[in-house]
């Protein structure tokens, strides 16, 4: 799931561990989903936008992605 974290903790001057004791994650969780290497729940989204006072979909863009959805994978789709 592309996103837009970065830019807008860094608009606010949010550092990540800052971001993350905000939302009650580490600084890594949030190095994982600026840089897409792990992708939040719908929960852990919400409660970042709200911190910016914002849409989920002005943080987070949900496009089609390469990587298979888990209802995809227990479904066998190739």
């Amino acid at each position: 799931m592309k996103n837009k974290l970065r830019k807008f903790r860094e608009a606010i001057g949010l550092t990540q561990e800052q971001l993350g004791a905000l939302v009650g994650v580490s600084r890594q969780a949030i190095n994982s989903i600026e840089t897409e290497k792990y992708e939040p729940s719908i929960w852990l989204a919400y409660d970042i936008s709200q911190i910016f006072h914002c849409a989920i979909e002005e943080v987070f863009l949900f496009e089609q992605s390469e990587r298979k959805s888990r209802a995809q994978l227990s479904r066998g789709v190739v």
